[in-house]
């Protein structure tokens, strides 16, 4: 199973500011990243409807957690950021042409398998992905002291 860019991003922008935890600005993030700017800003919009951020502009504005770290589970990110939840055609009723559907046993197999991938991702939240020797870690690569 391939992420798309946008659920990546959506995932490096939560974790730079759950180890940021205070505001910061688009181009902190764009820049802790190598990431354009421009591709951010559609993440940061999304996040923030989602609600996992909060934004706010003109003076003394940023962008920060709308949400404690340890509220938000990495699944649901995914699959609220996912674009295509259909990993092949047959999961999708509506535009399904496949001739061998209801006869083929992958189907049942891909369904387990993307069931324990999201079942996996629900039990780490984004405080587990920032947290000990590696947030630590982390924060040094994406926070340099200046």
């Amino acid at each position: 199973m391939k992420l798309s860019l946008f659920t990546d991003y959506s995932l490096r922008v939560l974790m730079f500011a759950a180890l940021k935890g205070e505001s910061f600005s688009l181009s902190e993030v764009a820049e802790a990243y190598d990431i354009s700017r421009h591709h951010l800003v559609k993440v940061v919009n999304y996040l923030a409807k989602l609600g996992y951020l909060e934004t706010r502009r003109g003076r003394g504005g940023g962008i920060a957690l709308g949400m404690q770290p340890e509220d938000i589970r990495i699944g649901m990110v995914v699959r609220r950021t996912e674009d295509t939840p259909f990993i092949v055609e047959c999961f999708d009723q509506q535009h399904n042409t496949c001739p061998i559907n209801g006869s083929c046993r992958l189907k049942g197999a891909l369904a387990q398998a993307v069931n324990a991938f999201y079942e996996t991702l629900d039990r780490h939240t984004l405080r587990d992905l920032v947290a000990g020797v590696d947030g630590a870690r982390l924060n040094r690569i994406l926070l340099p002291q200046k």
